[in-house]
């Protein structure tokens, strides 16, 4: 089956016609790039983009791409290697993947490396940054937290790794002519802000938010919104699995002390035995249950598509759908490949399921037949495949891990995502992900569809006394100190996130009295009104900070000449009707010297502080 022929997306658009107005000179000023696009949204031809425009310009030499793992060394060079694309923009460019060795382009026009080939071999690097202007391309730069001193923001070997990527990187990157930083995510799990990004002055009470007004930096915004509405990446059903699970604490025998539970795994709130119940449940029978849905989901997948397409079982063919299973442990992921080949004839399990983790001598070998082949069609692993994973003809993943941090949740997301272009129409295809039903879960399931639209239903206030602190809540660290002893799953429930924004609220059956209808009306220009301020911020069009949607209605109002309140039935309607033409964000110019809003906006902040100020 013969790929489709190429088209941009509006985030690569933007990048091509920011890197020609740089080559023309009309943004000059432009030496800092942060591309903000939703994982699964296509970073990866962003690099190729901005390297051919201002390598032909002049502006710079050479690209060096800098990837957090060894594992997407080859996708980097793939993405410079791609014969569509070579065509679509004319350009002949190769990058190779390099070690720290002497003259890594080798008369490319660039390289390939890692943050750890970077931090083990830093003078060699700058040295490069140095010689030749310089594309630095920054992937995933939320690995990168700005650096404090060794060992004393560095509670953890993963920290102390993170702080020496960060103190290598930084004189490359203050050595490059240009840089262009790639992230599906502008957060920390840690709180840290990221190196070589710009940031507002600190606040009391607020985290890190970035200066997206800073000199010489331009930014581009891709959601997963806009990349729904845009069909670049798919919707997703999740299938959460609730369950029960029973464990010894004190990592005692089961004749020294009693056993704990059992427990729900969706107890509705945080509690204190939520940890606990989730790590015992993904090392006994609930993880196998849990395993067997989505194995069999696969299953039937891949049946029905052969069916379509009337091809024999057994016959080896592309885009029949995948199934990623992701992990705790090594330990455990041993245990998942044994439990999958043991479902599957003698032979073919060896074959079909494959593992690849950090202990695996084959395990690139693994990841590489799992993207670029028919077979492998299931792959367990425990991180490696987790973030930049590009392997669209995954379509069903099994999440068997106890982190729930939001950025590590997105990115597991996003490899299931992808649109497989062998898998057939857009409409044909879509993301599941099996899961515990477990409230960290659920709570980034409610996070992700409010930021896209599709739920305006806040998260409900829970009673103190049944939730753990903040703190505690969100460290994704096993918990210590228990023996696992059994679960099982109860109960499965599928949930689809929507993929648009709501649909307006629907006026009741005429005849009704005309206070009603105005006051329908109102309430939609408000949802309106507000989706629109989620949308923008979420997809960095304005900066984040103060009350956007009060900005927004101040700008409606401005621009219609009236406030709601005391707009005509006619005149409500018309303003719905302007609203889903345009965009708020493209008048903001008109509260420019307006003392009225000005007014508000102090009234506003003067009614916040006292309020903050008393919680403190």
């Amino acid at each position: 089956m013969t790929r489709p022929a190429p088209s941009l997306r509006s985030h690569q658009r933007t990048l091509m016609a920011l890197v020609a107005a740089m080559a023309s000179g009309e943004a000059a000023h432009v030496r800092k790039i942060l591309a903000a696009v939703t994982p699964g949204g296509g970073k990866s031809l962003l690099p190729v983009i901005a390297a051919h425009r201002l390598i032909e310009a002049g502006l710079v030499e050479r690209v060096v791409w800098v990837v957090p793992r060894d594992s997407l060394r080859l996708q980097a060079e793939e993405a410079f290697a791609d014969p569509l694309w070579r065509a679509a923009f004319g350009h002949a460019l190769s990058v190779r993947a390099a070690d720290n060795e002497r003259d890594p382009a080798r008369g490319l026009a660039g390289y390939v490396t890692t943050y750890q080939a970077v931090a083990a071999a830093p003078a060699l690097h700058l040295a490069e940054a140095r010689a030749h202007r310089t594309l630095l391309v920054v992937d995933e730069v939320h690995h990168l937290p700005v650096p404090g001193r060794p060992g004393a923001d560095e509670a953890s070997a993963e920290d102390a790794e993170a702080g020496a990527w960060s103190r290598a990187m930084l004189p490359v990157m203050e050595a490059a002519t240009v840089r262009l930083y790639l992230s599906g995510t502008l957060e920390r799990a840690d709180g840290r802000r990221i190196l070589g990004l710009p940031y507002q002055p600190a606040a009391p009470g607020r985290g890190p938010e970035l200066d997206l007004d800073a000199p010489g930096l331009a930014v581009i915004g891709y959601s997963r919104a806009q990349a729904l509405a845009e069909r670049a990446v798919l919707p997703v059903t999740f299938g959460a699995i609730d369950g029960e699970a029973s464990w010894l604490e004190g990592g005692r025998i089961a004749g020294d002390s009693p056993r704990v539970g059992p427990h729900r795994l969706g107890a509705g709130s945080v509690r204190i035995t939520t940890r606990p119940a989730l790590f015992t449940a993904l090392r006994t029978g609930f993880a196998r249950d849990l395993l067997s849905e989505a194995f069999f989901a696969t299953k039937r997948l891949r049946a029905r598509r052969r069916a379509e397409r009337d091809l024999p079982p057994g016959d080896p063919a592309r885009g029949l759908g995948k199934l990623l299973v992701v992990a705790p442990d090594q330990a455990s992921a041993r245990a998942y490949l044994a439990t999958l080949r043991d479902w599957m004839p003698a032979g073919q399990g060896a074959r079909d399921v494959r593992l690849a983790t950090s202990g695996q001598g084959d395990a690139h070998a693994a990841l590489a037949a799992f993207r670029l082949t028919p077979e492998p069609a299931v792959l367990v692993t425990v991180a490696m495949a987790y973030e930049g994973l590009d392997a669209p003809e995954v379509a069903v993943v099994a999440a068997l891990t106890h982190i729930r941090s939001r950025p590590w949740l997105e990115q597991m997301l996003a490899r299931a995502t992808r649109v497989d272009p062998h898998a057939g129409p857009y409409d044909g295809q879509q993301a599941l992900i099996f899961h515990p039903d477990d409230p960290l879960f659920a709570r980034f399931r409610l996070e992700l569809e409010t930021e896209q639209g599709s739920s305006v239903r806040p998260p409900r206030e829970r009673p103190a006394s049944a939730v753990v602190p903040e703190r505690t809540r969100w460290r994704d660290d096993e918990p210590g100190g228990i023996t696992p002893l059994e679960s099982n799953a109860i109960g499965m429930r599928y949930a689809l996130l929507r993929p648009c924004l709501p649909e307006p609220v629907a006026a009741a059956p005429a005849p009704e009295p005309p206070s009603v209808t105005e006051r329908t009306l109102r309430q939609r220009l408000a949802a309106a009104v507000a989706a629109q301020a989620v949308e923008d911020e979420t997809s960095l069009r304005v900066p984040r900070g103060g009350n956007l949607a009060h900005r927004y209605n101040a700008v409606l109002k401005r621009v219609l000449g009236k406030g709601r309140a005391t707009m005509t039935l006619p005149e409500l309607e018309a303003a719905l009707s302007w609203l889903e033409r345009n965009r708020l964000s493209d008048h903001l110019d008109r509260l420019d010297g307006d003392a009225r809003y000005a007014w508000s906006a102090r009234q506003r902040r003067g009614r916040w502080q006292p309020e903050r100020a008393a919680g403190r």
